[in-house]
Protein backbone atom coordinates (compact mmCIF):
# COMPACT_ATOMS: atom_id res chain seq x y z
CA UNK A 1 0.00 0.00 0.00
CA UNK A 2 1.59 3.03 -0.67
CA UNK A 3 1.58 5.69 2.09
CA UNK A 4 1.29 9.34 0.83
CA UNK A 5 1.69 12.90 2.83
CA UNK A 6 -0.22 16.04 1.45
CA UNK A 7 0.70 19.16 2.39
CA UNK A 8 -2.10 21.34 1.38
CA UNK A 9 -6.04 21.19 2.15
CA UNK A 10 -7.32 23.48 -0.75
CA UNK A 11 -8.98 21.90 -3.61
CA UNK A 12 -5.74 20.52 -5.73
CA UNK A 13 -4.75 18.76 -1.93
CA UNK A 14 -8.33 17.19 -1.68
CA UNK A 15 -8.66 16.77 -5.13
CA UNK A 16 -5.62 14.85 -4.91
CA UNK A 17 -6.33 12.57 -1.81
CA UNK A 18 -9.32 11.71 -3.42
CA UNK A 19 -7.82 10.02 -6.12
CA UNK A 20 -4.62 7.99 -4.05
CA UNK A 21 -7.19 7.23 -0.98
CA UNK A 22 -9.89 5.56 -4.12
CA UNK A 23 -6.74 3.62 -4.62
CA UNK A 24 -6.24 2.40 -1.47
CA UNK A 25 -2.98 4.88 -0.39
CA UNK A 26 -2.86 5.90 3.01
CA UNK A 27 -3.24 10.00 3.16
CA UNK A 28 -1.96 12.32 6.19
CA UNK A 29 -2.57 15.36 5.41
CA UNK A 30 -0.47 18.71 6.52
CA UNK A 31 -2.15 22.00 6.70
CA UNK A 32 -0.77 25.43 6.66
CA UNK A 33 1.53 26.10 9.93
CA UNK A 34 1.19 23.06 11.22
CA UNK A 35 4.25 20.75 11.70
CA UNK A 36 4.42 17.08 11.69
CA UNK A 37 6.28 13.89 11.50
CA UNK A 38 5.86 13.07 7.73
CA UNK A 39 4.05 9.28 7.48
CA UNK A 40 4.07 8.97 3.65
CA UNK A 41 6.69 7.37 1.73
CA UNK A 42 5.32 10.12 -1.32
CA UNK A 43 4.74 13.73 -0.12
CA UNK A 44 3.33 16.03 -2.07
CA UNK A 45 3.89 20.04 -2.13
CA UNK A 46 -0.02 21.10 -3.10
CA UNK A 47 0.65 24.42 -2.12
CA UNK A 48 1.12 27.85 -3.99
CA UNK A 49 4.94 27.75 -4.85
CA UNK A 50 5.91 30.68 -3.02
CA UNK A 51 4.82 28.18 0.15
CA UNK A 52 7.57 25.79 -0.99
CA UNK A 53 10.69 26.85 0.34
CA UNK A 54 9.59 27.13 3.69
CA UNK A 55 8.22 23.00 3.57
CA UNK A 56 11.60 22.60 2.18
CA UNK A 57 13.84 24.13 4.65
CA UNK A 58 11.74 22.93 7.49
CA UNK A 59 11.86 19.35 6.45
CA UNK A 60 14.78 18.76 4.06
CA UNK A 61 15.63 15.75 6.91
CA UNK A 62 12.24 14.02 6.81
CA UNK A 63 12.11 14.44 3.17
CA UNK A 64 15.44 12.58 2.41
CA UNK A 65 14.59 8.98 0.59
CA UNK A 66 10.88 9.98 -0.64
CA UNK A 67 9.26 10.57 -3.43
CA UNK A 68 8.41 14.63 -3.46
CA UNK A 69 5.93 15.86 -5.93
CA UNK A 70 5.74 19.28 -7.07
CA UNK A 71 2.65 20.17 -8.48
CA UNK A 72 2.87 23.90 -8.21
CA UNK A 73 2.88 26.47 -11.22
CA UNK A 74 5.09 29.42 -10.23
CA UNK A 75 3.41 32.26 -11.37
CA UNK A 76 3.70 35.96 -10.78
CA UNK A 77 0.46 36.37 -9.08
CA UNK A 78 0.98 39.91 -9.18
CA UNK A 79 1.13 40.00 -13.44
CA UNK A 80 0.09 37.18 -13.64
CA UNK A 81 1.59 37.26 -17.18
CA UNK A 82 5.52 35.13 -16.14
CA UNK A 83 6.63 32.08 -14.02
CA UNK A 84 8.90 33.29 -11.60
CA UNK A 85 11.74 30.67 -12.02
CA UNK A 86 14.71 31.60 -13.84
CA UNK A 87 14.61 31.04 -17.78
CA UNK A 88 14.81 27.49 -19.04
CA UNK A 89 14.29 25.93 -15.60
CA UNK A 90 11.23 24.98 -13.50
CA UNK A 91 10.14 25.07 -10.37
CA UNK A 92 10.71 21.08 -9.83
CA UNK A 93 14.36 21.85 -10.54
CA UNK A 94 14.48 24.44 -7.95
CA UNK A 95 12.95 21.77 -5.47
CA UNK A 96 15.30 18.94 -6.99
CA UNK A 97 18.41 21.14 -5.85
CA UNK A 98 17.33 22.26 -2.78
CA UNK A 99 16.22 18.25 -1.79
CA UNK A 100 19.79 16.23 -3.04
CA UNK A 101 18.33 13.43 -1.22
CA UNK A 102 14.47 13.23 -2.22
CA UNK A 103 13.30 11.87 -5.50
CA UNK A 104 11.62 15.07 -7.18
CA UNK A 105 8.75 14.60 -9.58
CA UNK A 106 6.44 16.89 -11.34
CA UNK A 107 2.54 15.76 -11.49
CA UNK A 108 -0.87 17.22 -10.99
CA UNK A 109 0.23 20.88 -11.95
CA UNK A 110 -1.90 20.14 -15.63
CA UNK A 111 -4.78 19.51 -14.19
CA UNK A 112 -7.46 21.17 -12.40
CA UNK A 113 -9.41 20.00 -8.86
CA UNK A 114 -12.41 19.75 -10.77
CA UNK A 115 -11.46 17.13 -13.33
CA UNK A 116 -9.10 15.40 -11.02
CA UNK A 117 -12.37 14.85 -8.70
CA UNK A 118 -14.51 13.92 -11.99
CA UNK A 119 -12.24 11.61 -13.08
CA UNK A 120 -13.20 13.35 -16.33
CA UNK A 121 -12.15 16.20 -18.80
CA UNK A 122 -15.33 16.35 -21.18
CA UNK A 123 -15.61 12.73 -22.17
CA UNK A 124 -12.14 11.87 -22.00
CA UNK A 125 -10.46 10.51 -18.67
CA UNK A 126 -7.99 12.83 -16.79
CA UNK A 127 -4.47 12.62 -17.53
CA UNK A 128 -1.98 13.15 -15.02
CA UNK A 129 1.34 13.89 -16.29
CA UNK A 130 4.47 12.85 -14.76
CA UNK A 131 8.28 13.60 -14.91
CA UNK A 132 11.39 13.13 -13.12
CA UNK A 133 14.80 11.24 -13.27
CA UNK A 134 13.68 8.52 -11.00
CA UNK A 135 12.24 5.55 -12.83
CA UNK A 136 10.86 4.01 -9.80
CA UNK A 137 9.59 6.89 -8.05
CA UNK A 138 7.58 7.85 -11.39
CA UNK A 139 6.11 4.26 -11.69
CA UNK A 140 4.68 4.37 -7.66
CA UNK A 141 3.39 7.73 -8.67
CA UNK A 142 1.92 6.06 -12.24
CA UNK A 143 0.71 2.96 -10.32
CA UNK A 144 -1.20 4.87 -7.43
CA UNK A 145 -2.68 7.87 -9.89
CA UNK A 146 -3.73 4.69 -12.36
CA UNK A 147 -5.24 2.40 -8.96
CA UNK A 148 -7.48 5.60 -8.09
CA UNK A 149 -9.05 5.78 -11.15
CA UNK A 150 -7.07 8.10 -13.69
CA UNK A 151 -4.70 7.30 -16.65
CA UNK A 152 -1.13 8.67 -15.61
CA UNK A 153 1.85 8.92 -18.58
CA UNK A 154 5.25 8.92 -18.09
CA UNK A 155 6.21 12.47 -19.30
CA UNK A 156 10.10 12.05 -19.45
CA UNK A 157 13.01 13.63 -17.46
CA UNK A 158 12.51 15.93 -14.72
CA UNK A 159 13.75 18.55 -17.39
CA UNK A 160 10.09 18.10 -18.74
CA UNK A 161 8.85 20.36 -15.66
CA UNK A 162 9.82 22.69 -17.80
CA UNK A 163 7.91 22.55 -20.09
CA UNK A 164 4.61 20.77 -17.42
CA UNK A 165 4.73 24.23 -16.10
CA UNK A 166 4.64 26.18 -19.38
CA UNK A 167 1.66 24.03 -19.66
CA UNK A 168 -0.41 24.97 -16.75
CA UNK A 169 0.62 28.41 -16.83
CA UNK A 170 -1.28 28.65 -20.13
CA UNK A 171 -4.39 26.37 -18.59
CA UNK A 172 -4.27 28.48 -15.59
CA UNK A 173 -4.09 32.32 -17.35
CA UNK A 174 -6.94 30.77 -19.53
CA UNK A 175 -9.08 29.83 -16.80
CA UNK A 176 -8.43 33.45 -15.19
CA UNK A 177 -10.07 35.37 -18.63
CA UNK A 178 -12.45 32.64 -18.26
CA UNK A 179 -11.77 31.76 -21.82
CA UNK A 180 -12.02 28.04 -20.36
CA UNK A 181 -13.96 27.17 -17.10
CA UNK A 182 -11.95 25.72 -13.90
CA UNK A 183 -14.10 22.19 -15.03
CA UNK A 184 -12.06 22.24 -18.44
CA UNK A 185 -8.42 21.61 -19.10
CA UNK A 186 -6.25 19.86 -21.68
CA UNK A 187 -7.04 16.14 -22.09
CA UNK A 188 -4.63 13.60 -23.53
CA UNK A 189 -6.18 11.18 -26.20
CA UNK A 190 -4.40 7.73 -27.20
Amino acid sequence: MTTVTIFGSGNMGSAIAGVLASGGASVQHVGRGETATLTGDVVVLAVPYPSVADIVSTYADQLAGKVVVDITNPLNFETFDSLVVPAGSSATAEIARALPQSHVLKAFNTNFAATLASGTVGTDRTTVLVAGDDEAAKQTLVAAVTAGGLDAVDAGSLSRAHELEAIGFLQLTLAAREAVSWTAGFALVR
